[in-house]
């Protein structure tokens, strides 16, 4: 599966906006293919640190909006 750079960087952009504190760590979606499927999940270039709790929530928004641009 192929991600879309556009679809990916307007997902990441969405997330951001409502959870800006991970911005320093430089999120970036990515897609690994499954036996059946694929799954869309979050690296960052810097591990985020445990204080920042809504890191599950973060990764949420990031792919429900890639997702839903994507049409996947």
């Amino acid at each position: 599966m192929d991600l879309n750079p556009t679809f990916a960087q307007q997902a990441l952009a969405e997330a951001l906006a409502r959870y800006p504190e991970f911005a320093p760590f430089g999120a970036r979606i990515v897609v690994r293919p499954l036996h059946s499927g694929a799954a869309y999940l979050l690296e960052y270039e810097t591990r985020p640190p445990a204080e920042l709790s809504n890191a599950w929530e973060f990764q949420n928004v990031a792919v429900k909006a890639y997702r839903r641009l994507a049409g996947v």
